[in-house]
């Protein structure tokens, strides 16, 4: 497979009452086709969140947005555009990193980051970390299917901490 130059498509997920964002690296390619975040059948973001609400959550796209509202999660990723082969954020070359310093001016209420991947660490760090200010930053395990290492249980730990602010 080829790398392709690809710009990112869909809109960040957000609104006036968002206190936590989330960063990915780049959508997947499933994430792409569905126009929404962390949709790949296998992903465990949204069985992660299901856990530390304890509120059961499907696959249905409204639901999952009124859920992310309700807990005022907003979701976008690091990069704004580059080079990808696929999904694999360890093929990503050439890249173009979001503006983080407009969004979290026009959204005061974000109290905190959670940067989710290596790969999505190590740009934040290069890229954006330094445009902050205040905001606080947690660096958290992938939940993709590639991250099969860590146990569901184990995610849900890590990810809670976002939500302990």
């Amino acid at each position: 497979m080829e790398s392709k130059h690809l710009k990112h498509t869909l809109e960040i997920f957000i609104d006036k009452e968002s206190k936590v964002l989330i960063l990915g690296s780049f959508p997947s390619v499933k994430s792409r086709e569905q126009m929404f975040y962390y949709y790949h059948p296998q992903n465990r973001f949204y069985k992660i969140l299901s856990n530390i609400f304890y509120e059961p959550l499907s696959s249905d796209l409204e639901e999952r947005k009124r859920f992310l509202k309700k807990h005022h999660i907003a979701l976008y990723d690091v990069i704004e555009e580059c080079d990808i082969k696929g999904s694999s954020d360890s093929s990503i070359t050439n890249v173009t990193p979001f503006d983080i310093s407009k969004v979290l001016k026009e959204y005061p209420n974000i109290k905190v980051i959670g940067v989710t991947g290596k790969k999505a660490e190590s740009l934040f760090d290069k890229y954006l970390l330094h445009k902050v200010g205040q905001v606080q930053v947690i660096y958290l395990p992938s939940t993709s299917p590639a991250n099969a290492r860590m146990s569901l249980e184990e995610l849900v730990e890590q990810y809670r901490k976002l939500f302990e602010i």
